[in-house]
């Protein structure tokens, strides 16, 4: 009876463990609709504790500029929020700035407003995927981050082009959280989208998607970024040239978030480079004067 009871707790461990594998590797890319296996993938780094702590909390700051908080109607009927710059003149041109795992804190509205004094006739958006939520700390930042159903995120970002209007190009750039989001924006556009700036975010991974993309993208990785590594920065050039898109990757030798001045592993140097990189580039694409 004893051998039996044994025998049988053993099969139990071993039925446990398979399904917990299971359950594991399905987590880990998860299935879904739009964005699901990209955006969640990502989202779940909120658990690791590497990542958690290679987030320092940002200093205080308080941005002062120009600029007013804006809401929209978001496509599953509820209500989405973002920051607004309007270009001086009238203009169909829009960049969606997506903010990190922080939130749409102050420093992504002066990273929005940056980019409205370079670009004269663009309107700016910084979008809000928190629904008004701000992390203050890396556990928050985690949590938050955790909590985005890419359901909800994709309503708010149909929303914000809704708002910009049927006649509006679309452009966007984002960082880390918000380069995914920055990426599966310009899926999302459509024929409206014209420009695509994403920074060490996790990038599509179902070609059939990248297919429907209607402009190429500017990708910018950090070669020393232990979860969107070189690997995965290979499998994704991979990816678009099996779409037929264009890419053009630019690997600094530098950690995740190297661009964010309250980083610890913010570099000055690169991040005065990958700026001046992806001005040119939107520049371009909407067509501005220099």
């Amino acid at each position: 009876m004893k051998k039996l009871l044994t025998l049988g707790v053993a099969l139990l461990s071993l039925t446990f463990s398979a399904s917990a594998q299971k359950m594991a590797s399905c987590c880990a890319r998860p299935a879904g609709n739009l964005s699901a296996s990209a955006t969640e993938a990502f989202a779940m780094l909120a658990a690791d504790k590497d990542f958690s702590g290679g987030h320092d909390a940002p200093l205080p700051f308080e941005f002062k500029g120009e600029g007013q908080n804006i809401e929209f109607k978001t496509s599953d009927g509820s209500t989405g929020r973002g920051f607004e710059i309007k270009s001086a003149t009238p203009s169909n041109k829009y960049l969606f700035v997506i903010h990190e795992w922080w939130g749409l804190n102050d420093y992504i509205k002066k990273e929005a407003a940056t980019f409205a004094a370079e670009m004269p006739g663009v309107n700016v958006i910084a979008v809000d995927l928190y629904d008004g939520k701000v992390a203050t700390t890396p556990e928050e930042a985690g949590k938050y981050m955790g909590e985005v159903k890419s359901e909800r995120a994709v309503a708010i970002l149909k929303g914000a082009q809704a708002y910009a209007g049927p006649k509006a190009q679309f452009a966007s750039i984002g960082w880390c959280f918000g380069g995914g989001w920055s990426l599966q924006q310009a899926i999302l556009g459509g024929k409206q989208s014209v420009a695509c700036v994403m920074y060490y975010g996790m990038p599509e991974k179902d070609v059939a998607k990248l297919k429907t993309l209607n402009t190429d993208v500017l990708a910018i990785f950090a070669t020393q970024d232990k979860w969107i590594n070189p690997e995965v920065v290979a499998e994704f050039k991979k990816n678009m040239t099996a779409a037929g898109k264009k890419v053009t990757i630019e690997s600094y030798d530098a950690d995740h978030a190297f661009a964010n001045p309250s980083n610890p592993k913010f570099n000055k140097e690169y991040a005065a480079k990958a700026h001046a990189q992806s001005l040119n580039y939107l520049r371009t694409k909407f067509k501005l004067k220099a």
